[in-house]
């Protein structure tokens, strides 16, 4: 085996956080563009599902590309596609309000389909396309850690997207209320998500080097090597056959069935919450963006301490799966607040789900992030984004639609979604023990 290479963890750290803080500015204004645009709860689901629709296409894709050509390629693909997905969405605000199509239904409700909702919703397709920043983010940080340093190391990575998520909302609020309304949060999006690019062409170094595989020289037409600057020159010692990256091998890898479940249920669940909350707090609450801002910045500022202080605590005494069983109580309980519809039970339900939410997800991912072979961490991060991503296809359309005709109840569904990972997660010592080496290219971590 090669030296261990050091590789600091602090870059992708700061990526990470860059590209949630992004995300993060539009989540407390979207319902209310949604609206303004002309659609209901309903069109809101669609708007939310959007993203993962094609991210089940493009996160394996670019997980299994990261495998082949480094992450920091596939990192930088992702973001530019993130940054012009940003810009289309300014282009949307900037339109006039027309009416396309109007649909009075009475399953769906009375909504219309306008030009600019029509761009927001290709806006929210391209960055989904090239949205596997964050399996490859994953992977990146299964690559630059050991056994040692894994729970600790994703405990950060957890911390940096839910920091983003702390100043994101919470600035939303404020520069929503400016005289630029909800222009404003987007091109400051968009600035944070061309920060993120320049980041990562800068200032992050390569964490998988290696030649590239034959299968790839093959499979590809020479042009897409050289476009991909991948063309494999006979200098290099190609290395030994790779396993296969296909989701068939992925799934016969011990352990992965399970994980994948849970990754499916955790973001099945969660989407009835991103769907629900928006509406229940323009709705029933009566809160304006700055308002679910500040909710979504004291959520994810209980979430920092316990993916940090807290979490660095119990991870050197407690093992990941009871971390992630508790969690996951945790979790399943919070939802049984939010459908009193007041503000002080929605707070509570709110700060015990970033507890529950910080203790299970970094624990969860550590699991996953040692489970099968190294130098297919992509592919396994990648498919399990995909099962997230389909996850939040079913969930956001799913919790739209039943919204309109449950209201608040809804969150009583989802709570039972999250207890069911609760019991699975006792099964979780049948994962795969430890992350099986690659032959070549063994890297360590320097914080």
């Amino acid at each position: 085996m090669a030296k261990q290479q050091s590789v600091p963890v602090f870059p992708v750290l700061l990526v990470n956080f860059i590209g949630f803080l992004g995300y993060s500015l539009i989540i407390p204004i979207l319902v209310f563009l949604v609206e303004r645009f002309g659609g209901n709860a309903f069109v809101y689901g669609i708007v939310g599902a959007i993203y993962p629709a094609f991210q089940l296409i493009g996160a394996p894709l670019l997980g299994r590309w990261s495998d082949t050509v480094g992450r920091r390629r596939a990192l930088l693909v992702s973001q530019i596609g993130t940054f012009l997905a940003w810009c289309l969405f300014i282009v949307s605000l900037l339109l006039p309000v027309r009416e396309l199509v109007a649909v009075d239904s009475a399953v769906l409700g009375a909504f219309s389909i306008s030009l600019p909702l029509v761009l927001l919703l290709i806006a929210r397709a391209l960055d989904g396309l090239t949205g596997g920043n964050v399996s490859v983010a994953n992977a990146y940080m299964s690559d630059i850690s050991d056994d040692s340093t894994r729970k600790a190391n994703f405990g950060k990575l957890g911390s940096s997207t839910s920091l983003g998520f702390v100043i994101g909302p919470a600035a939303a609020g404020l520069l929503g209320a400016t005289a630029m309304g909800e222009l404003l949060p987007v091109i400051v999006a968009a600035l944070v998500s061309l920060v993120a690019v320049f980041a990562i062409y800068f200032y992050l170094p390569e964490s998988n080097p290696k030649p590239v595989e034959q299968e790839y020289q093959e499979d590809n037409p020479r042009w897409l090597q050289k476009s991909a600057g991948v063309e494999h020159k006979d200098c290099y010692d190609r290395e030994e056959k790779q396993p296969a990256g296909g989701l068939r091998a992925i799934l016969g890898i011990d352990g992965v069935p399970l994980l994948f479940l849970i990754y499916f249920l955790t973001f099945f669940g969660f989407s009835f919450f991103y769907s629900g909350l928006p509406i229940l707090a323009s709705g029933q609450l009566g809160w304006d963006s700055g308002q679910l801002g500040i909710f979504f910045a004291v959520t994810s500022g209980v979430m920092v301490l316990t993916q940090g202080p807290v979490l660095s605590y119990l991870s050197a005494r407690t093992e990941d799966k009871t971390l992630v069983i508790a969690g996951a109580f945790l979790l399943a309980v919070s939802f049984l607040f939010f459908p009193r519809a007041e503000s002080f039970w929605v707070y509570a339900g709110g700060i015990i789900l970033a507890l529950g939410n910080g203790t299970m997800w970094p624990s969860f991912l550590s699991i996953l992030g040692r489970t099968g072979p190294r130098n297919r961490q992509g592919a396994v991060q990648g498919y399990a984004n995909s099962m997230g991503s389909l996850a939040s296809i079913l969930g956001l359309i799913g919790g739209g639609t039943l919204y309109a005709s449950l209201g608040p109840q809804v969150f009583y569904f989802a709570g039972g979604l999250v207890f069911v990972i609760f019991l699975l997660s006792f099964l979780l010592g049948r994962a795969g023990p430890s992350l099986q080496p690659q032959s070549t290219n063994a890297v360590g971590v320097n914080g």
